[in-house]
């Protein structure tokens, strides 16, 4: 009897591994609920207002570069050094905004001025236009002694 049992058991188990029988061991559903219905696809995830990119990926993207008006003041007293502004660039590519991070005072609103007129193509994320933040370097050097 018992060889009989094993036997009818792996005949079951092997039917339904094969799935020529399906168990189903889910609960009923309320027969007074409507159906479900078919869900769209999965949004997007939201992108993200805007994005921080480096210096240098951006040095990529650059299609104009005004060159800053160097300060006569700093020129006589012969100030010279790196300005570092962190800066918004726009969708469109404009520079929105231009803040000082570093460098001396009277080389900045010239460094500002400067950067504000810069162009640049669109940074995508996903084939979209977003808007960036990053960090701009103007160098202002004396030339001769």
């Amino acid at each position: 009897m018992l060889r009989v049992g094993r036997t009818i058991l792996a005949v079951v188990t092997s039917v339904v591994m094969s799935g020529v029988i399906g168990l189903n061991f889910a609960q009923s559903q309320d027969q007074t609920s409507p159906p479900a219905a078919k869900s769209e696809a999965a949004p997007h995830p939201q992108l993200p207002q805007r994005v921080r990119v480096s210096q240098g990926v951006m040095q990529g993207l650059t299609l104009t570069k005004v060159p800053p008006h160097y300060p006569e003041k700093a020129r006589k007293k012969r100030i010279q050094g790196i300005v570092l502004l962190h800066v918004l660039i726009g969708k469109d590519g404009n520079v929105e905004t231009a803040e000082l991070v570093s460098g001396h005072p009277m080389l900045a609103p010239a460094a500002i001025d400067a950067v504000k007129q810069w162009k640049y193509k669109p940074y995508l994320l996903n084939g979209n236009p977003i808007v960036v933040e990053t960090e701009i370097q103007v160098n202002f050097t004396l030339s001769g002694n």
